[in-house]
């Protein structure tokens, strides 16, 4: 028994099951080069971060792993904000607790493993770098750094993969990634957005026309997708906080202050699914894309109490208008679609967006996306779904999480809106615009709504 719990302590990667947004956050090395994942504190984050780096390091890879694998050992750097940090952070969470070296070996990398180590001075049991044993039979290299040391520090090796742990400053976040052009390798980052809409968040939540950012993808964490807490441990975690700080520090969500385009309690909108009544109407709402993502959003609409509910999401990029129509025709033949002015561009290159969707069966509205008084102003559709978020007649299922993602993020700069990951609640304000063309189900879904007939 005693060498079974040794075993165990010694091993904790064996161990490691992922939640099901840090197996997402995994996942994605396997596309992006650049991966962020942003999430509340203790909410997992950096544990993910570090198991990871223990399966690079070692190339000891479980059976359920679909991220990237290398083929051969690696030169990894990971770091913090100070070496204090580093060592209580990184360092506790890859080799165990800094301050008690007989348990060196209890964390994520496998004590088997750790061939050798350098000590950092000037820092209390922090190590430079550590020799980790690769399932090849030769040797991957982990090095500490700290960013207090600024870029110049981090300029010296050609790396592998690089791991900041907290929100590194932009020069050394780039210098990391020049560490890895020559191997082509990847970058991961994993903190709590404090400082807002810094320049590192920005680059992967807002990239602009940046052509770099089709390598880059980031993956948010909730405390809602924190397994560990129950119901009531979750609540009293956000009582705990400032109100100023709850929404970045218990679901990974950067503070924009009075930039936020709505301003209002996630909670006081999400709602659980419910099956819709029958008598209630319904209408889909569809933003056209192709390097940012096309969106689609069904509302069914209460006329009674005059309340929205946002039903369905739907978010794909770089996919063709035969794909988002069989994807979206899913949810019903007969659903009316509601579709913004680029739809209708010149057809002289060739059929124009909408034309191009009607031709794959798609029910949309013979007119694009207006008010009933033929205005279209992005201004007026935002202010009416805030209007309805503060009245209580704006909804969403909780099912919708890529709709809460962008309501997280959507802001503006110089009182501007920020056009920039907002492909689902442009969709769904569409379908707001047009409400008043929105159809009840009918009993036989087989039935197809044309523009002028029912066939």
């Amino acid at each position: 028994m005693e060498e079974l719990e040794r075993r165990r302590r010694t091993n904790l990667l064996a161990k490691y099951r992922p939640y099901n947004k840090q197996r997402e956050f995994h996942r994605a090395g396997a596309k992006y080069r650049e991966r962020l994942f942003m999430a509340g504190n203790q909410l997992g984050k950096t544990l993910a971060g570090a198991a990871e780096a223990a399966m690079h390091l070692s190339g000891r890879y479980p059976d359920w792993w679909d991220g990237y694998r290398f083929k051969k050992p690696v030169v990894m750097i990971a770091g913090s904000e100070s070496y204090e940090l580093t060592r209580d952070g990184v360092q506790r969470l890859m080799i165990g607790p800094p301050m008690s070296e007989e348990d060196w070996g209890t964390g994520y990398l496998p004590k088997a493993d750790i061939l050798d180590y350098t000590r950092r001075s000037g820092v209390s049991q922090a190590l430079d770098s550590v020799t980790v044993r690769h399932v090849s039979g030769k040797a991957s290299t982990l090095l500490f750094k700290a960013y207090e040391q600024g870029r110049g520090k981090w300029q010296a090796n050609t790396v592998d993969y690089v791991w900041f742990d907290e929100e590194p400053p932009e020069d050394v976040y780039l210098e990391g990634i020049t560490r890895t052009n020559a191997t082509n390798g990847l970058v991961t980052v994993t903190f709590t957005p404090l400082n807002g809409m810094s320049a590192v968040v920005q680059r992967y939540v807002l990239p602009g026309s940046d052509a770099g950012a089709a390598t880059r993808t980031v993956t948010t964490m909730t405390i809602e997708d924190a397994e560990h807490y129950s119901p009531e441990e979750r609540q009293r975690i956000i009582d705990s906080y400032p109100a100023h700080e709850k929404e970045a520090r218990t679901k990974g969500v950067p503070a924009l202050g009075s930039g936020r385009i709505f301003p209002v309690a996630e909670e006081d909108i999400k709602v659980t699914p419910f099956e819709i009544p029958k008598h209630w109407v319904q209408i889909g709402g569809i933003d056209f894309g192709w390097d940012h993502p096309t969106a689609g959003a069904a509302l069914a609409w209460d006329r009674d109490a005059d309340v929205m509910y946002v039903t369905k999401v739907y978010r794909q990029r770089e996919a063709t208008p035969i794909v988002h129509a069989a994807a979206l025709k899913a949810w019903g033949i007969w659903l009316p679609w509601s579709w913004p002015h680029d739809g209708n561009n010149d057809m002289a290159a060739g059929p124009n967006l909408a034309s191009q969707y009607r031709a794959q069966s798609l029910n949309l509205l013979p007119e694009k996306a207006t008010f009933e008084d033929g205005g279209n102003s992005v201004e007026a559709g935002l202010m009416d779904m805030l209007d309805r978020m503060i009245t209580g007649r704006w909804k969403v299922f909780s099912t919708c999480p890529e709709w809460f993602e962008e309501f997280r993020l959507y802001h503006r700069k110089n009182g501007k809106v920020v056009k920039e990951m907002d492909d689902v609640i442009s969709a769904s304000r569409y379908a707001l615009m047009m409400k008043r063309f929105a159809k009840v189900k009918p009993s036989n879904t087989g039935w197809a709504f044309t523009d002028r007939k029912v066939v």
